[in-house]
């Protein structure tokens, strides 16, 4: 986040950006944005300080591996736009929020484009938007061997993505009203446990590792590309 640019701004420093995080694999699994400074927001996910995806155990900030950003300058200029009356405050709000969800967008379907399974955990999937060419991205690798030694054994994996399963489905069980979103995510959580299980299951055998496409996620979830008109259900299961 210290970084410079080719103009000398610090990366951290841009107050709008989109994020992604990706796990120990190089898999994309979650997509952001932010209108505050991107290092504050960037840096509340991975410390485990409040936030939605991490509260509502959407997202383990252990899993994540690496971080991409791209620092959004031309809306910091835009943000600074002189407004007198509330009503261009508004429309200039609404402006940022439209550039805002087009980029996050753009970047979504970029994480779904390089996901193995062709979904990630986002609970909320951005706003449809046009699609809009992405700025210059930079990527830094958020583990050290320590980490690595510690983290990236599989089977520690697995237990750490065991319980980030049974967390979520107790949130799940306890909201009054669940979301769509949620329930699709406690899906590909499932299928990330699963898939790394088996990877694992075959090592100890000696055979090829299984590949994704073994598990059709689509067929599971449904389309990951726009959300459900459903935002939400009574928990009246039979």
């Amino acid at each position: 986040m210290e970084s410079t640019d080719s103009e000398g701004r610090k990366i951290g420093s841009a107050n709008f950006g989109i994020y992604a995080f990706y796990d120990y694999d190089g898999e994309p699994i979650y997509v952001g944005q932010t209108r505050e400074k991107l290092s504050g927001r960037v840096g509340r996910h991975l410390t485990n300080q409040r936030t939605d995806a991490v509260a509502m155990r959407v997202l383990d900030p252990m899993e994540v591996a690496a971080v991409e950003i791209w620092p959004l300058w031309e809306l910091d200029s835009l943000s600074r736009q002189p407004t007198t009356t509330k009503e261009e405050k508004k429309e200039l709000s609404r402006r940022l929020s439209r550039h805002l969800d087009a980029y996050e967008y753009s970047a979504y379907l970029k994480a779904i484009e390089d996901s193995r399974f062709k979904a990630i955990l986002n609970e909320k999937i951005p706003p449809v938007s046009v699609p809009v060419p992405l700025p210059q991205s930079y990527k830094a690798s958020l583990i050290t061997d320590l980490h690595l030694a510690e983290r990236g054994h599989a089977d520690i994996r697995i237990a750490r993505r065991a319980e980030t399963v049974s967390r979520l489905a107790h949130v799940v069980r306890e909201r009054g009203k669940v979301t769509v979103g949620l329930r699709r995510v406690l899906v590909v959580q499932a299928v990330r446990l699963a898939f790394l299980s088996a990877q694992r299951l075959a090592v100890a055998e000696g055979r090829p590792t299984p590949s994704a496409d073994s598990i059709n996620v689509s067929q599971l979830v449904g389309s990951v590309l726009s959300e459900s008109p459903d935002t939400g259900e009574d928990d009246d299961l039979m």
